[in-house]
């Protein structure tokens, strides 16, 4: 896959299950070709810039 997942704002650490998982709402075929890695690329990819805040005040 292009995206990676460890740099889009949709990965997130989940308490309950103690490790990160993907926090994008996927519908059943969706998640099939995600879990197959049958797509190219993650539509759901947002990447995650913690910067972007400080960028908005300067």
């Amino acid at each position: 896959m292009k995206a990676i997942c460890e740099n889009c704002a949709n990965y997130v650490y989940d308490d309950d299950f103690e490790c990160y998982c993907c926090n994008a709402d996927l519908d059943e075929d969706e998640y099939g070709r995600f879990m197959t890695m049958q797509t190219e690329s993650c539509p759901y990819f947002n990447f995650y810039d913690e910067y972007s805040v400080v960028r908005k005040q300067n």
